[in-house]
Order: C-alpha cells, then sequence, then structure tokens
C-alpha cells in the first residue's frame, strides 16, 4: 500500500469530533482531485503529519519553537518518500524533532485534523499524540529556535488555538 493509499484509508475511518466531518471530507476531496497530494511540490495544498509529544506521568507536552513561523506548535511536517504511513511520518517528525528516541503514537489514529496556510501551501495535517518514554531527553533540531516542556495549564499561553485543541483532544483520549 503506498502512502496516499494509508492517507485515504485513515481519513475515511477517522472518527474525531463530529465539527470535523466537513474538514475530513475536504481532505479526501483534495486528495482525489490531487494524485500528487502528498507532497510539499503539490502547490494546491499538500497532506503533513504532525505529533504531540506528551509526558502523562508529569502532566506536560513538548513544544517547539518553530524556526520560520515562529510560534510554539507540536512536532510535525511534509511527508516524505520513506514513510510507508502517515502514522509513522508523525512518529518520524516527533523524533527528528524533538530528539527523543522511543516515541509511541497514541492508539487510536489521528487525534485531530488541523488545516492552515503556511508560506509553502495549505497544509492539511494530521494530527497524532506521542508519548515520551520514561527518562525522555529532548534535543532541539535545526527546524526550531528552542524547545520546551509546558505544563498542560501552561500551553494555552503560548501556543495557538490549534495546539490547544490538539492538546484538549488528546487528553481527552488518554
Amino acid at each position: 500500500m503506498s502512502l496516499y493509499d494509508d492517507a485515504v484509508l485513515v481519513l475515511k475511518e477517522y472518527e474525531g469530533h463530529q465539527d470535523q466531518d466537513e474538514l475530513r471530507r475536504l481532505y479526501l476531496d483534495h486528495l482525489a482531485a490531487h494524485p500528487d497530494g502528498m507532497w510539499k511540490a503539490c502547490g494546491d495544498g499538500h497532506i503533513t503529519a504532525s505529533a504531540l509529544v506528551i509526558d502523562p506521568e508529569r502532566g506536560r507536552a513538548l513544544l517547539t519553537l518553530h524556526r520560520k513561523l515562529r510560534m510554539w506548535l507540536q512536532m510535525g511536517g511534509h511527508c516524505e518518500p520513506v514513510d510507508a504511513t502517515l502514522a509513522e511520518a508523525a512518529l518520524r517528525e516527533g523524533r527528528e524533532e524533538s530528539g527523543i528516541s522511543g516515541l509511541t503514537l497514541l492508539p487510536g489514529g489521528p487525534v485531530r485534523l488541523d488545516r492552515h496556510l503556511t508560506p509553502c501551501a495549505w497544509h492539511l495535517d494530521v494530527q497524532y499524540a506521542a508519548l515520551a518514554p520514561a527518562g525522555a531527553v529532548e534535543a532541539i533540531s535545526d527546524e526550531s529556535l528552542d524547545l520546551r516542556w509546558f505544563p498542560y495549564v501552561e500551553v494555552a499561553s503560548v501556543a495557538d488555538d490549534s495546539v490547544v485543541r490538539l492538546l484538549e483532544a488528546t487528553r481527552a483520549r488518554l
């Protein structure tokens, strides 16, 4: 199965909040209209994958201060040819941007969808949550200005609404 096929399957099976059904259909329509819709080269927008790294034992989330956007965000980005599935893409992005090996995705598939305009194009983000292993030590990547653990209650004071909604949906699934 190709990454494209996996994305279609994941989106067809996605059962997030009811308010996300229209967005889910938009993602599926985009892929139907754009065979290259998984890749950064698709100028009309592309599917991306992200992972909110959390430490439930300590009640905190790891956010990156994105180098280009200068915003506190979850780890994530463009799909790459090495990614066999969206889940693998999200996990790869989580590892690369957090420096933490041993991340595991929260079971149950994507936590949320979020469509946002970036300097390169529309990102149709499929958002997962990743659990940090005990004793995890983060390391800043070249895509980040900073990397910091925030207690759940502080995330809303540093991040935008999309990150706050992702955290809320993640905590509801725990």
